[in-house]
């Protein structure tokens, strides 16, 4: 019982860390191109 007390928080704490990862790259634009990648090689250049 008193892991439970110990890994509550702690699994709280990781899922707020991701979260804010996550908001960090929608922010920045990590998420803007997704298909850009995958069809630039596909074209010939030239």
């Amino acid at each position: 019982m008193n892991a439970l007390l110990v890994l509550i928080p702690v699994a709280l704490f990781l899922g707020l860390i991701g979260l804010a990862a996550f908001l960090w790259a929608l922010r920045t634009g990590q998420f803007d191109d997704l298909d850009g990648a995958a069809e630039r090689i596909l074209h010939d250049d030239d």
